[in-house]
């Protein structure tokens, strides 16, 4: 089935703040036939996103990136997170395409603002629908090609209220987190899981290459 199989009777935006949130009235054809009775279903707006997994194959090591996450404050109180599982996630670095902007330029833009690094090469990983069923928002993987010798220190867009840890991790001590279950957001669980997939052939091929 395509768009053309889906008849939007009404749109209404019902907020517009840090996200917005829109309503629809909708119908849409049935696999068995005919067409669903009026659904309604709230859609939150927040743009479309890009990730960067930072990458140093002379170190064999990532840039990570970590910083506080309201929407791992609220999910903690569900009671399904352990003790231990802390608001300030451990992340790769991320920023939201703004008008106009190419996911690659806004990749090279959030590494430099996020982690200080300068990403010299990209390679595109995926794109996916973050949470389909109520949120607009897609994100662009990248793994990029760094020099992380001298990465660490805060980071972060002050009037934006970021307020970023920046640190090396030995690739071998990622992969242990994913052994671990240890990463909890997606966006940080896909990456990783193609770096490990991907290790050997990009270190062969990143290794010991001159930044341009």
């Amino acid at each position: 089935m395509t768009d053309d199989d889906v008849e939007i009777i009404e749109k209404t935006t019902e907020f517009d703040g840090y996200v917005r949130l829109d309503r629809y009235r909708l119908r849409h054809r049935l696999f068995e036939g005919g067409w669903t009775g009026t659904v309604t279903r709230e859609v939150l707006e927040r743009g479309h996103a890009v990730v960067v997994l930072p990458y140093d194959a002379d170190l064999d090591a990532i840039v990570c990136i970590e910083q506080f996450r309201i929407g791992a404050l609220t999910a903690k109180q569900s009671g399904l997170f352990g003790d231990g599982f802390s608001p300030w996630l451990v992340e790769v670095v991320a920023g939201i395409i703004e008008d106009g902007e190419d996911p690659e330029d806004v990749a090279r833009r959030e590494a430099l603002e996020e982690s200080g690094c300068q990403v010299h090469e990209l390679i595109p990983v995926g794109h996916y629908i973050a949470t389909p069923g109520v949120c607009s928002e897609s994100v662009f993987i990248y793994c990029g090609r760094v020099d992380a010798s001298g990465a660490g220190g805060v980071h972060g867009i002050r009037h934006e209220h970021e307020d970023i840890r920046v640190f090396v991790v030995p690739v071998a001590e990622a992969f242990e987190w994913l052994e671990a279950r240890a990463v909890t957001n997606a966006m940080t669980l896909i990456a990783l899981q193609w770096l490990k997939i991907n290790h050997e052939d990009l270190r062969a091929k990143w290794r010991s290459r001159a930044a341009p």
